[in-house]
């Protein structure tokens, strides 16, 4: 769930770059980078937040017409500072590439790209991967001069050999920028443009709400399997290069991970959210038609939009009763399981005389770990709540995510393996309430009826992509857990990990 940016503009682009990588900084925390052109390329990233990569000096040395940036939000690789994008190949014309989602082959890849391909990796993120197989299918179909046949089929290339959920943006030294998505639109990327008085400049962004900030038109998101060439000029030029493909945008988007004020897809997802919260309130309804619940409270921030409309549908009183520390960063996010749970209490503060003697309803965009809204609850009942609800707007989270959000470890899913009741139990709720699968699909396709499929993987244990087999998970499982070795006592996650049961599997192809 990285957040990448490209823009060709008039005039120097450092600013605009630097805006956009600000407005898409929840979609990342973990480092930022900017690459920029005029004859030479110009670099600067490293780890943190991008008001702390970025300083004055470094923004005077990113001169140039053209330029990508990216946040990394780390699911593939080691998270070192090594692995900041974006990535850079000098090798041919010079190539600089940001990339958001997971490549599913990346193991096959890397042997590949070593093997056939005669290059070298420096680092285990799959973006490099991905960034010198498209550097070695430009210099296999290329000449001296580069054309944009040759960018095409040099996408088509990728889209035949790599495997997952991406949305790509390149900058060819002397050419422009390319940005292309999977053959199934996983993961998002839109296009705008805007007309100044010196010409015509272009952008791409992972959503829409980095073009609102800089003014830019919103024209419309990508395709599956499209590539986008923006040129020097501002002219945009595109083609389908995928020989297969299929509409399958991650529903997750619209659950947390977007904006409220972007559109993905032609949907808004702030409209999105809203109807997730009145389907939620009618699941409730018929659930528990004679319910006691006094005051409905929403886990800030991504749960508000869903709780406005729920709490009307139950005429019951909304109140904001917890107070965010803006100032920490997203739980889901963080990089390990111990430094989530840390950071709860210090992230969130009741304010106790709106739950003494209440029963509360809380409600928040989904159930993950877990580990987030049982301390919660806890607080909750600290504050003096008689009683405690929860409530997701998302359905129960089971499966592993394999296209670039961090859930890859099954052990690490407080719904796996559990029902929803001992899902209850287990973050000590007294009643819990779950969003219908159908209800949440109806929610965004109400806002674009064109939109039939999605990936639902979390939720159902299908992967549009296919290539994800059992081995598969229980690799990641092991490679990602927060606590890999076997031998130490903290290790619950790897443990669990391994000794549940593996899912049925449902690849799509």
């Amino acid at each position: 769930m990285c957040g990448i940016v490209g823009i060709v503009g008039q005039s120097h682009v450092n600013q605009a770059l630097y805006d956009a990588l600000t407005t898409l900084q929840h979609r990342g925390q973990d480092a930022a980078g900017i690459v920029t052109c005029d004859h030479r390329i110009h670099q600067r990233k490293g780890t943190g937040l991008v008001r702390d990569v970025f300083r004055q000096h470094h923004m005077d040395r990113l001169r140039g017409r053209v330029g990508i940036g990216h946040i990394r939000y780390p699911t593939a690789g080691s998270g070192s500072s090594a692995e900041a994008q974006p990535f850079f190949t000098n090798s041919p014309y010079g190539i600089a590439l940001a990339h958001n989602g997971n490549l599913v082959n990346a193991r096959d890849l890397a042997q590949e790209v070593f093997r056939d391909d005669l290059r070298h990796l420096n680092t285990d993120s799959d973006s490099e991967i991905l960034l010198n197989i498209f550097a070695s299918e430009l210099a296999r179909h290329g000449r001296t001069r580069i054309d944009d046949e040759i960018v095409f089929n040099a996408v088509s290339e990728v889209h035949r050999r790599c495997t997952g959920g991406y949305a790509a943006i390149a900058l060819i030294l002397g050419y422009g920028i390319v940005a292309f998505r999977d053959p199934c639109a996983i993961r998002p990327i839109c296009l705008g443009v805007r007309e100044t008085h010196s010409g015509m400049e272009a952008m791409v962004a992972s959503e829409s709400a980095a073009l609102d900030g800089l003014g830019f038109e919103r024209v419309r998101d990508l395709a599956p399997g499209e590539a986008v060439i923006l040129a020097p000029n501002g002219e945009v030029r595109s083609r389908r290069c995928a020989t297969e493909s299929r509409y399958s945008p991650c529903i997750f988007e619209y659950v947390y991970l977007a904006r409220p004020d972007s559109i993905i897809d032609e949907a808004s997802v702030y409209r999105t959210r809203l109807r997730m919260g009145e389907t939620l309130a009618a699941q409730i309804l018929a659930e528990w038609p004679d319910y006691d619940i006094d005051v409905v409270i929403p886990i800030p921030d991504t749960s508000r939009t869903a709780c406005l409309p729920l709490a009307d549908a139950l005429g019951v009183k909304y109140r904001e009763s917890f107070v965010k520390n803006r100032y920490i960063d997203r739980t889901f996010i963080m990089s390990g399981q111990v430094e989530r749970s840390d950071s709860v209490r210090r992230k969130l503060n009741p304010i106790k005389r709106e739950f003494e003697g209440r029963n509360v309803l809380l409600v928040d965009d989904s159930i993950v770990r877990g580990t987030t809204c049982r301390q919660i609850i806890e607080q909750a009942r600290e504050a003096g709540a008689r009683r405690v609800y929860f409530a997701s707007a998302a359905p129960p989270v089971r499966y592993q995510n394999v296209y670039g959000i961090d859930m890859p470890v099954a052990g690490e899913l407080i719904a796996f393996n559990r029902t929803e009741e001992e899902v209850a139990k287990a973050i000590r709720a007294d009643r819990l309430f779950y969003q219908p699968l159908d209800g949440l699909l109806d929610a965004v396709r109400r806002e674009n009826p064109n939109l039939r499929e999605f990936d639902t993987s979390c939720f159902t244990g299908e992967y549009v992509t296919g290539g994800v087999s059992r081995h598969y998970l229980e690799r990641i499982a092991i490679d990602r857990a927060d606590h890999p070795s076997k031998d130490d006592p903290r290790s619950q996650i790897a443990v669990a990990a391994e000794d549940a049961e593996v899912p049925e599997l449902h690849n799509h192809v």
